[in-house]
């Protein structure tokens, strides 16, 4: 079993993409790749650019390793309320060439912040429209005050409720 998981978010120290990377590391007999939005810089997204240059590259790549995927883990970075500005251009971009971009792989949705919220506004917004765009929504996990309750030495939830939220999900899933 093979799991692409990401943090959506460009933050070289990025708080999604370790949760993402836990979460992944909690299943069993799987193969798991991280992705990093840092390595799929792309112009901002204008019908002009893609009409210059057509389809990006990158944005092709991005959507080859969704196929490879038999699982998806991803959590949201929350920016104001919305996705990050460097998932919604991948997204966009990926969307020109295949509107199913999530490609019916089941996932775990996730996001964290260092907020008491958890990002729970992304995550609302990302569970109401990913299934729209290919996402097959198994389950969802929000983890509040980051800080508190993640340890980064360790690289895992130190919070046991939490935690065992986190687990008793996977092992559902």
């Amino acid at each position: 079993m093979k799991i692409i998981a990401f943090g959506a978010s460009p933050s070289k120290n990025s708080i999604n993409k370790k949760l993402a990377i836990y979460a992944a590391s909690l299943f069993e007999n799987a193969e798991v790749e991280v992705l990093d939005l840092n390595d799929f810089q792309m112009p901002i997204f204008t019908v002009d650019i893609e009409k210059e240059i057509g389809q990006h590259e990158l944005a092709k790549a991005f959507l080859a390793k969704i196929a490879t995927a038999d699982i998806l883990v991803v959590s949201m970075a929350e920016n104001n309320g919305n996705y990050s500005a460097a998932f919604k251009n991948i997204f966009d971009w990926c969307t020109r060439i295949n509107a199913k971009v999530f490609q019916e792989k089941p996932m775990l949705l996730m996001a964290t912040s260092p907020g008491a919220r958890g990002g729970g506004s992304v995550l609302g917004i990302a569970k109401n429209a990913f299934p729209f765009y290919g996402g097959n929504i198994k389950a969802t996990f929000s983890l509040p005050s980051f800080d508190a309750n993640f340890d980064i030495v360790n690289g895992k939830i130190s919070n046991p409720e939490f935690d065992n939220q986190l687990k008793e999900i996977i092992k559902n899933f």
